[in-house]
């Protein structure tokens, strides 16, 4: 057995068992990649979250993410959590991360615990018929991108809370987040996330759904901040920020458990 560092976190959560649980397993060096998607799978979480030391210079570690099923360009609330791994190990106030599709991340120490810093992902007026028909209640406007962003406009923040989606055919559309968003009572901004297709039915709190909220809703706001809460059965805060091509999502980390995971031996 080989014995790999485990941390299980909380995220975008002022208390354990709130926001969405990511597992941070910081490694020597990587792992083949049907391991870390058995892993992945594993620990069945939205999404396992594997940091290695950058030897390139451009940021201080090497990320990735794999949910129970797939490895993903981006993953939001897993980064949050895995700065908050890393920045208690090293009690330095920031960390940065160079991924392989999603460009340069940055994780800082911040008022509210920590802010993540994502690049904005704009959408688009469109439509989706199938979509819409799946997701069960008509939306307002529907943006998307051609990424597979979908964000699906609410009247009311009632009317997200209702949304009972038909999963297995949202899945069969593809591994595409629908994003059911409304203005708030307690927060500017309510959503729920739906991304079937990626292993994960409804999340709890989706950090990327936000950098396409953010672009979407200081649009819509004409501001350039917003306060959002997801409306998951967990649920999780954030307030949202756009600074030139970047959402800032700020938001706290809580350990639930750090251990260590045991790796069978090959053969």
């Amino acid at each position: 057995m080989t014995a790999l560092e485990y941390w299980h976190v909380d995220a975008f959560a002022d208390a354990a068992f709130k926001g969405n649980q990511a597992a941070v397993m910081p490694l020597e060096a990587w792992l083949d990649d049907d391991v870390l998607q058995a892993i992945g799978e594993e620990n069945n979480f939205a999404e396992t979250a594997f940091v290695i030391p950058d030897t390139s210079g451009q940021a201080d570690y090497e990320l990735r993410w794999f949910t129970p099923t797939e490895e993903v360009r981006l993953c939001g609330h897993a980064t949050l959590a895995s700065g908050h791994v890393l920045l208690s190990k090293s009690g330095e106030d920031r960390v940065t991360f160079r991924t392989r599709k999603a460009g340069l991340l940055e994780v800082r120490k911040s008022s509210a615990g920590y802010e993540l810093g994502l690049p904005l992902i704009p959408t688009e007026r469109g439509s989706w018929d199938d979509a819409v028909s799946l997701l069960g209640a008509q939306p307002q406007e529907v943006w998307l991108n051609p990424e597979g962003y979908g964000v699906y406009l609410y009247e009311s923040e009632d009317e997200v809370r209702a949304i009972e989606p038909d999963m297995r055919g949202l899945k069969a559309l593809g591994n595409d987040q629908f994003i059911c968003t409304a203005r708030g009572s307690d927060t500017d901004v309510v959503s729920r996330v739906f991304v079937p297709g990626g292993g994960v039915d409804e999340d709890s709190f989706t950090g990327s759904a936000h950098a396409a909220l953010t672009w979407f809703w200081t649009e819509k706001l004409g501001r350039d901040s917003f306060t959002a809460f997801q409306a998951s059965q967990r649920g999780g805060h954030a307030t949202c920020r756009r600074e030139g091509d970047q959402a800032w999502l700020s938001g706290d980390c809580v350990t639930v458990v750090k251990g260590e995971f045991y790796l069978p031996s090959a053969g």
